[in-house]
């Protein structure tokens, strides 16, 4: 409890200041950080080695996807058909050693997590405030933490056993509330001190609900993985939060789903 406690101290006013006032070449750097670092999280999972070439191609692709997107995000179809490329043609100059779910990881890691992360990227060149760019944050956060403590004081019957042992139905209905809650908390806060809310409360309600069940099925797909290669944590980059997976995995479910809701708004 002390490691996250830390962990969160020293985490959240670095959050803070990286969405909303840093300027914008270091949130697109700091994103950049974070795909590289769950591209290499991903395929050291799922090889059992922790330094390999394609390990290192997982984390140079995902950095140039976040950073394409910042560049040139109208010609994106191309890099993702380079990486195809790549992450083939390498293994086929290995001789067969790198094994198809290794490239299959080091394709996901690359383009689903770079993708995900430069969302932010997306919503902010949308011209939406910076504030909203804390909401896949708030309702990925939200969501985990409400169910944590739901789960912990109500639950009795278990959502998905095989996949994540400790979580129930309970503590999904529980973290489903407090992403609503704090959906309107925050429509609320907008209201109140910084001249308006883009959305009301009845849409902000029914996009927190629809984020909250993305959410959690972004952390069991990651615990799924997880079980799949019988490992406990993806890194211990946040100390007992996990690595960057462990911490950002209903983040990265989430936030192209806001971003494609705020895209018809």
């Amino acid at each position: 409890m002390k490691s996250r406690i830390l962990v969160a101290a020293a985490g959240i006013p670095a959050l803070l200041y990286v969405v909303l006032a840093a300027p914008s070449i270091v949130m697109m750097t700091a994103l950049c950080i974070l795909a590289g670092v769950g591209a290499m999280e991903l395929q050291q999972c799922v090889s059992g080695v922790k330094r390999s070439k394609v390990a290192g191609l997982s984390i140079i692709s995902a950095v140039f996807t976040v950073s394409w997107y910042y560049e040139r995000p109208d010609h994106i179809a191309m890099l993702f058909l380079l990486e195809v490329l790549v992450f083939f043609g390498s293994a086929i100059l290995d001789g067969g050693k790198v094994k198809f779910n290794q490239i299959m990881a080091g394709l996901f890691g690359s383009i689903a997590i770079g993708y995900s992360f430069s969302a932010f990227l997306r919503l902010e060149a949308s011209g939406v405030g910076r504030a909203y760019l804390l909401l896949p944050f708030i309702l990925s956060f939200a969501c985990d933490t409400f169910a944590f403590f739901a789960g912990l004081t109500l639950g009795k019957h278990k959502l998905a056993p095989k996949v994540s042992p400790k979580k129930t139905v309970e503590g999904a209905m529980g973290g489903l509330a407090g992403n609503v809650l704090c959906g309107l908390l925050f429509v609320w806060v907008m209201d109140r001190f910084f001249g308006g809310s883009a959305m009301g409360c009845g849409p902000m309600a029914l996009m927190a609900l629809l984020c909250g069940v993305v959410a959690q099925i972004g952390d069991l797909s990651f615990s799924l993985i997880k079980r799949e290669f019988g490992i406990k944590d993806y890194g211990r980059l946040f100390l007992a939060h996990g690595g960057v997976l462990d911490r950002f995995d209903s983040v990265l479910f989430v936030a192209p789903v806001i971003e494609i809701i705020f895209s018809f708004l």
